[in-house]
């Protein structure tokens, strides 16, 4: 397997920065370009793409792309923020809709209506009056099963929320930190759009009851903690059930080597949310026109259809190639826990703070 590759990848999904896995698609060594033949992106530090893409894309806009990665989802757009009138580049990619609101009220966007936006599948439109960001990708977080270990023990893996809080799968599950991992969020968002404000923190107590495991970051929980991953394996993971992603099934194929024939691991699909990535062009940039021209790329078929495989996400243009593998063995989600952007706004500072004090302490 390769190794280097796959932590990349996934690490990237999961949102969370790695010091283990080397990144070669950093272009550049950080600051502002002023060239104006030169487009900054600043993104977290799953951004990917092949480099025969991205050369086609230099080449016919004349501009050079210099790419500085900053860490993870969280610690990206609030640097981005806090350095908005002075901003390290010129287009901001990775900013998903659990963090959507914050970036907006903060004025970390300039408005730009791309091309290709009207290609975008209607469920991943947003800020349509203003256009102040561009979605890229979407991906589904979920509950994903270690499919030898339900077969060892003869039992029936998870389907559901409500599955995960019988005694049947008290000490199997580890999840990440609401308040420090982006798909640890995520899946603290499912919940309350499943149980509702009233029934949220009800369900954590009984989750917490059950035994429920949370680390740091996606990192550790997947690649440590879960026995059902190639690296979990090779860590001791004895954890059978943990928050990752639908797509990741179909990365514990590609990346094998002999590769299987089915997935050695399976998604829970009824504890799946449903997050979607957003890029912008950031605020009092030095090269607008070049940040326009590289939006309009991220929405166009070539980038559209090479993302998958590199991002380990969906893309967001109609008629897109979605990669065989995706199909086969890590479909999304048919009925995904979703929320407006407005409302985890409104409640998630709050829904993290009384995660934090009741599944914490």
């Amino acid at each position: 397997m390769n190794i280097k590759k796959y932590c990349a990848v996934l690490v990237g999904l999961g949102l969370v920065t790695l010091s283990a896995c080397g990144s070669s698609s950093d272009s550049g060594d950080g600051g502002s370009a002023t060239d104006s033949k030169t487009v900054t992106l600043v993104s977290h530090d799953s951004w990917a793409v092949s480099k025969n893409v991205l050369a086609d894309f230099e080449k016919r806009s004349g501009y050079k792309v210099r790419v500085l990665k900053d860490g993870d989802a969280g610690q990206a757009v609030n640097k981005a923020i806090l350095t908005k009138d002075n901003p390290q580049g010129d287009v901001f990619f990775g900013v998903d809709n659990t963090l959507l609101s914050r970036a907006l009220d903060n004025g970390l966007f300039q408005s730009y209506e791309a091309k290709g936006s009207d290609l975008v599948l209607p469920e991943y439109r947003v800020d349509q009056d203003k256009h102040r960001v561009t979605p890229v990708d979407t991906g589904d977080i979920c509950v994903n099963y270690d499919k030898a270990y339900f077969s060892k023990h003869k039992l029936t893996p998870p389907t559901s929320f409500d599955d995960l809080i019988k005694p049947t799968y008290k000490n199997l599950l580890v999840t990440e930190n609401a308040s420090t991992s982006s798909p640890g969020l995520g899946f603290l968002l499912g919940t309350a759009a499943k149980y509702g404000d009233d029934g949220w923190a009800d369900y954590w107590k009984k989750l917490k009851a059950n035994g429920v495991k949370v680390v740091d970051g996606w990192e550790q929980a997947y690649n440590e903690e879960f026995s059902g991953s190639s690296t979990g394996k090779k860590a001791g993971g004895d954890r059978p059930l943990v928050v990752s992603y639908a797509s990741s099934p179909p990365a514990e194929v590609i990346y094998a080597d002999p590769k299987p024939t089915t997935a050695p691991t399976g998604v829970a699909e009824g504890t799946c949310f449903r997050q979607v990535e957003y890029a912008g062009l950031l605020s009092n940039a030095g090269n607008s026109k070049g940040g326009k021209a590289f939006l309009d790329f991220l929405l166009g078929k070539e980038f559209q259809d090479d993302m998958p495989l590199n991002m380990f996400v969906y893309p967001v243009r109609e008629a897109a190639q979605v990669p065989q593998e995706f199909v086969k063995f890590g479909p999304q989600a048919k009925d995904p826990e979703t929320m407006d952007p407005a409302r985890i706004a409104e409640h998630r500072d709050d829904w993290v703070k009384s995660w934090t004090s009741l599944v914490l302490k």
